[in-house]
């Protein structure tokens, strides 16, 4: 790796903060294991005077789910799971679904399995006004936060999935790809199967065993002074923006909550989230923890798509990609309009954080905003182009 052509990085990454597109940014490169890049720019919280610093907290929202496939995975190693089984085997929620098209009621042909929800093709989206089961999603979101608002009742992980599993689906399960909650309800069955919240779960089995201190599902009132803001930009500039979103996150990261949201709601550090890049990258190992095997890590890289799913699969960010496991798989890198190699994965999040691992070329990063809807896919390019540039 040429050091020295990493500090190209530098101009690009104080432009976007000087120029008022984010508040603070902070970005790690590592490559055979070692941090070769580490920078943090501008603001953590403009309002309170905190810089960007190595132990800022971040919120990962969709950075989550990555972390969920891994949890999902140490229970097929251990047999507790099979990823063919349908999911109403662990959630009887999702027993007898329906599909909807327009207001026509057909059973399923096919349950949804597990492998299903790990690749985003079992029916299941986000609230969205623009097809009948989102509408019916957004109902059922709308009521979540009434009832946890007006009326203080909050819903567990696994009874907000098996109330998830109840509403109409898109499509029949296999036949097409919609991004939506499944990694919540991965989540719910983690928790079903071992009898403890997910939270928990991750702690006992990802979190403490790789040393990843400040990685939860809330900032607890000891470590506020290093939670970062969330930002959006309006007319007049950068604005604080703080919202539970339409995701089911509760209280703002503020609180322990009932529900633990398996696709969008940890919040980390970039140190943190480093030792998940570099277990990637070491096949499920990591300073001598095995967290998974280096069968899973294999299986973790697949694309899953069939030609089926990906006339569904349209995102612009997303050229050149499949998808499986929670994660995008670079498949033709010519496509995606940056540098890349086939095998390099990863996801990113609803604030613009992003990750990649490419194996290939033992390299990875972490890239750190937090910013309304991101701030678009041409820094992640200029980016990764930097970093690629750099490979000798």
């Amino acid at each position: 790796m040429n050091v020295e052509a990493l500090k190209n990085l530098d101009p690009y990454l104080q432009s976007i903060v000087d120029k008022g597109e984010v508040a603070g940014c902070a970005l790690a490169v590592i490559s055979e294991g070692e941090e070769v890049y580490r920078k943090e720019f501008g603001m953590a919280n403009i309002e309170e005077n905190m810089k960007m610093s190595r132990d800022t907290i971040f919120r990962c929202y969709s950075m989550t789910k990555p972390i969920t496939n891994i949890a999902v995975m140490t229970l097929v190693e251990k047999g507790l799971i099979v990823l063919s089984d349908p999911v109403s085997k662990y959630l009887p929620g999702f027993k007898n679904q329906r599909i909807y098209n327009g207001w026509d009621a057909t059973p399923v042909k096919h349950e949804i399995t597990l492998q299903n929800l790990l690749d985003m093709t079992a029916g299941i989206g986000y609230p969205d006004a623009s097809y009948f089961a989102g509408i019916k999603l957004n109902e059922f979101i709308d009521k979540f936060y009434s009832d946890l608002y007006d009326k203080g009742i909050e819903l567990s992980t696994v009874e907000f999935a098996n109330k998830l599993g109840e509403l109409p689906l898109e499509f029949e399960p296999g036949t097409r790809w919609r991004y939506g909650l499944c990694a919540d309800v991965l989540g719910a069955v983690v928790s079903q199967v071992t009898g403890m919240s997910y939270g928990d779960y991750l702690k006992k089995t990802i979190f403490e065993p790789l040393g990843m201190k400040d990685t939860d599902f809330y900032v607890p009132e000891e470590k506020l002074d290093r939670f970062s803001q969330s930002y959006i930009l309006e007319e007049d500039g950068l604005k604080p923006w703080s919202s539970d979103h339409m995701l089911g996150l509760t209280h703002n990261f503020l609180k322990k909550p009932g529900f633990e949201s398996g696709g969008a709601g940890l919040v980390s550090t970039v140190d943190d989230y480093e030792k998940i890049i570099k277990l990637f990258l070491n096949e499920g190992e990591l300073d001598g923890v095995r967290i998974f095997s280096r069968s899973s890590a294999e299986f973790m890289q697949e694309d899953h798509l069939t030609d089926e799913n990906r006339a569904s699969y349209d995102w612009e960010a997303l050229k050149g990609y499949g998808y499986g496991n929670l994660m995008r798989h670079m498949i033709k890198p010519h496509e995606n309009g940056s540098l890349g190699n086939e095998g390099e994965y990863g996801w990113d999040g609803f604030l613009g954080t992003y990750m990649f691992v490419d194996p290939a070329e033992d390299l990875g990063i972490v890239f750190v905003i937090q910013k309304f809807c991101g701030n678009g896919y041409r820094d992640i390019q200029v980016i990764r182009d930097i970093v690629y540039g750099a490979v000798d």
